[in-house]
């Protein structure tokens, strides 16, 4: 039987740290010699002992060496795993820059390789296909969203095939603009300005709706409330030790599948015309927040910490944001 071209198997990596700093100086003897200057600098700083240092500094190349080495080797070993000669499917490997533009088909299983940021940064492109993550180096990877090994991820991909996989189906925020753009998230949306400015707009909620002035709003799934959210939380809770209240060391914490998003305005500004009674709320399934632009410029919207795939949110611009219809399906050991 020859390979099925209706479904493939759809390799997601990132560059490693030397990969990047490689592009970026050109050769590999350029990256050394910067990551060996910068920690030299940062020890010189701390009073360490110039042989100490130079020792140090030599073994800051070294781990980073041996990181990429790890991760070449555990993609190079998935492919093979993998190889449509077991699967009697093609496997293709894409690079998770080209995330936004790449197609996948309704049936198509997708790996990631790397960090769980590279799972969020997918999974959003990937809406309702099988995810199986890998961690590629367990030893450095502590990995909240990869449950498997190089070596179980194609016992986990037969699961697939086979219609055995047992999956969690985790929900996605989005935000949609007027003019039909559509952001999804898998952790949480960020709007706001590019900038350190404040941010101005309309929050409308629930039936409420008022002027503000903050540096943005995150909006968050349960995927994301120990990540971003919860650092919000942590400011609450030294605030109200400042202030000689009790420092609970609360946060929101709902699980991965439920249907509710989370929002909360980041240091809201009260004055004649921005005010601070909407800065935080649930949004129960079937509910939306609509933010409307009164940025000039630098108006902005992202997802997941990844700023370069944005949506311009400049003045006029009317953002819905709620809960997607699509989930993420991140499989996991059965």
């Amino acid at each position: 039987m020859g390979p099925r071209f209706d479904q493939k198997i759809v390799i997601v990596t990132r560059p490693t740290q030397l990969a990047s700093l490689r592009r970026k100086f050109n050769t590999r003897s350029q990256a050394k010699f910067y990551v060996k200057r910068a920690k030299l600098q940062e020890l010189a700083k701390a009073g360490t002992d110039s042989r100490v240092a130079e020792k140090l500094a030599e073994q800051a190349f070294v781990d980073l060496d041996e990181a990429a080495q790890v991760y070449d080797s555990s993609v190079q070993q998935l492919q093979q795993d993998l190889d449509f000669s077991d699967f009697d499917l093609p496997v293709q490997t894409i690079d998770r820059d080209f995330l936004p533009n790449f197609l996948f088909g309704p049936k198509d299983i997708v790996v990631t390789v790397g960090q769980d940021g590279l799972v969020a940064n997918t999974a959003k492109y990937a809406v309702g296909l099988s995810i199986v993550a890998v961690n590629p180096d367990p030893e450095r990877i502590d990995g909240v969203l990869l449950p498997f090994k190089t070596n179980t991820a194609r016992a986990a991909v037969r699961g697939v095939l086979q219609g055995k996989a047992r999956h969690r189906e985790v929900t996605l925020a989005e935000a949609v603009l007027a003019d039909g753009q559509k952001l999804l998230a898998f952790n949480e949306l960020f709007v706001g300005s590019q900038t350190h400015v404040s941010a101005r707009y309309r929050l409308t909620f629930a039936g409420r709706s008022e002027p503000q002035s903050s540096s943005g709003i995150l909006v968050s799934t349960g995927a994301g409330s120990t990540g971003w959210l919860s650092s919000v939380f942590n400011m609450a809770a030294g605030v109200a030790a400042l202030l000689g209240r009790p420092a609970k060391k609360e946060t929101l914490r709902f699980d991965w599948e439920d249907p509710r998003l989370a929002y909360v305005v980041r240091e809201p500004f009260v004055s004649k015309t921005s005010q601070a009674n909407l800065t935080a709320g649930l949004l129960e399934p079937g509910q939306e927040i609509a933010i409307e632009s009164d940025m000039a410029a630098h108006g902005v919207i992202f997802s997941d910490g990844i700023e370069a795939d944005a949506l311009e949110f400049n003045a006029g611009a009317i953002a819905r944001v709620r809960a997607a219809e699509g989930k993420a399906r991140l499989v996991v050991p059965g």
